[in-house]
């Protein structure tokens, strides 16, 4: 028998040394595994600033226009006998329209003025400025035009400036093709409405009427301003472009800055779809620009372009819209058939179109703050309070941003540095969509509807397909900030600060290539250092990945 091996004391040192270190090396992996580090994730961005009111002040110009040629002035029959005896015609307040059109027949072809004294000038007919011509007033305030019957103001030659006055008209004929004109009705290029006001009752289409009708005014409608004008307290339309006939149903370069649309349809409506911009009804639109203007309590929504005619390089910078969609929800579900059904709602509804708004600003209306679809982009514009003083749900879901169906063209929708504010209904919905960019958008204090905030290619089954969603969101008033169904080919990143149980969720069988990278959630409730992110058992086995996800304690 032989005898057993007998360490040295060096020898037990050695193996004491080794137990230890595989100890600890044990204790480490032990460590990595059930905990481990915190991923290095990008500091998220500061919010964006909350777009600020822009002011829409409704004054005549610095510098008055100037018109070429004579001046022929006007007095009203209540002018002060200091005007009168400065005037070349005095009307005497029954068809007035006659005087002034003979004020513009005595003007040269070359054109000239007509200048309106202070006072009420009372129109049963239609007004005809001549080419080259301006019909000019004492301000808003001072000068009223006041048009019955078929009275009108009609620009169907070239070149006409209107300037500082206010139009009313009231008791149109409900019959024939006149009830679908405008108080002010343009025809032709090259014209210039300036600070003037104006308002209607319900028995005609709208204050401002601009419209392409080719038995009046063949060429194309282009060239058209309007600045400091105002549609205030109307039983109709404030702005509305329109179009007659199937040839040239181009409106080309338009421009609006400073014009307000307050309480269109609002007591009282010529239609159930009255609106306070409407720059696309029949016609297709090129070149529109709009910029401070300001729509408010209008009965549908406040900028509106209709779903058909095509809309080409058409800009909205700097514009407020508050309280619109001031009619009643439906109780009915959508039937194409059944116009009580119908409603838009919105701030701005701006479908099917190249329609870029900058730094514009939404407040309380009804239904949705925006509505963009196939080509919209939006840049750092702000919805708060959307779906404001309602609470059925059932028929029409309130939100900030909309885009359904949006995948026709590439982009599709372009969201960058916009807001949703204490949204009643979702921040965010997007559905039918592809090719959708979204960046930097921030979600804050939603309600949701159902318990979740967003509905991204939730509402309807979807998909939403081959976009990137980088999302800051906040909140916890519902239980899902971000729902994501029946994704494909999407990535998602950024932060989510809240308490909520399952602030992001993941669901749908057709869900596919989906990315999660780079996505922090702040979270008391949630355990640290895992990922947060809910997949139900609809998602494929690989359908979904995560890169730099994790949950982390507390919050910021």
């Amino acid at each position: 028998m032989s005898a057993k091996p007998h360490l040295g004391a060096r020898g037990r040192r050695i193996l004491i040394a080794i137990a230890v270190l595989i100890a600890v090396i044990s204790a480490i992996v032990l460590v990595m595994y059930f905990y481990p580090p915190r991923p290095t994730l990008p500091p998220p961005p500061p919010p964006p600033p909350v777009t600020p009111l822009p002011i829409t002040p409704v004054v005549p110009p610095e510098v008055p226009p100037e018109v070429p040629g004579p001046t022929v002035v006007v007095a009203a029959s209540d002018s002060s006998a200091a005007s009168k005896a400065r005037a070349d015609i005095v009307c005497d307040g029954t068809d007035d329209q006659r005087d002034i059109q003979t004020a513009f027949d005595s003007l040269p072809p070359s054109g000239g003025t007509v200048a309106l004294s202070s006072g009420t000038f009372n129109c049963a007919g239609s007004i005809y400025p001549r080419a080259n011509t301006m019909l000019r007033g004492e301000g808003p305030d001072a000068t009223f035009l006041e048009f019955s019957k078929n009275g009108r103001l009609n620009v169907s030659r070239e070149s006409v400036t209107l300037y500082n006055f206010h139009v009313r008209g009231a008791g149109y004929p409900g019959t024939g093709t006149d009830r679908w004109l405008g108080v002010v009705t343009l025809y032709a290029s090259h014209a210039k409405v300036l600070a003037v006001e104006g308002t209607a009752d319900a028995t005609t289409q709208a204050v401002f009427l601009l419209i392409h009708d080719p038995d009046v005014y063949a060429p194309v409608l282009e060239d058209v301003e309007f600045i400091n004008c105002r549609a205030v307290d109307t039983g109709t339309y404030g702005f509305l472009h329109n179009a007659w006939g199937t040839t040239n149903k181009v409106i080309k370069d338009v421009r609006y800055e400073n014009c307000a649309a307050i309480n269109c349809g609002r007591f009282g409506a010529f239609n159930p779809w009255v609106t306070g911009f409407d720059f696309a009804e029949q016609n297709d639109i090129e070149g529109l620009r709009v910029k401070n203007c300001l729509a408010e309590g209008n009965l549908e929504s406040g900028f509106h372009f209709e779903w058909d005619p095509e809309k080409r390089d058409c800009i909205l910078e700097n514009c407020i819209s508050k309280n619109n969609g001031q009619k009643p929800y439906p109780t009915k579900a959508y039937k194409e058939s059944d116009t009580s059904t119908h409603y838009f709602g919105c701030g701005y509804y701006a479908p099917r179109g190249d329609i870029t708004f900058i730094s514009c600003y939404s407040e309380g209306n009804s239904r949705h703050g925006f509505y963009a679809t196939n080509g919209g982009k939006l840049y750092n514009c702000v919805d708060r309070d959307v779906g404001a003083g309602k609470t059925d749900y059932r028929i029409i879901q309130p939100a900030s941003f909309y885009a359904a169906p949006t995948r026709s063209v590439a982009p599709s929708l372009v969201l960058e540095n916009c807001s949703s504010i204490d949204s009643n209904g979702y921040g965010l919905q997007i559905d039918f969509a592809s090719d959708v960019c979204i960046r930097n958008f921030h979600l804050e204090n939603p309600a949701g509807i159902d318990g979740k905030a967003t509905n991204l290619g939730g509402a309807h089954g979807g998909p939403l397909a081959n976009s990137v969603v980088n999302i800051y969101a906040s909140g916890d008033r519902a239980e899902t900030l971000i729902w994501a169904r029946n994704n494909e080919n999407v990535e998602y990143s950024g932060q989510i600060i809240s308490n909520a149980a399952k602030p992001f969720v993941i669901e749908g069988d057709r869900t596919r290539k989906v990315r999660v990278k780079d996505m922090e959630i702040v979270s008391a409730s949630l355990a640290p250092y895992t990922n947060g992110v809910v997949l139900t058992s609809s998602v494929p086995a690989g359908a979904v990945t995560f890169e730099n996800v994790a949950v982390v304690s507390g919050a910021r």
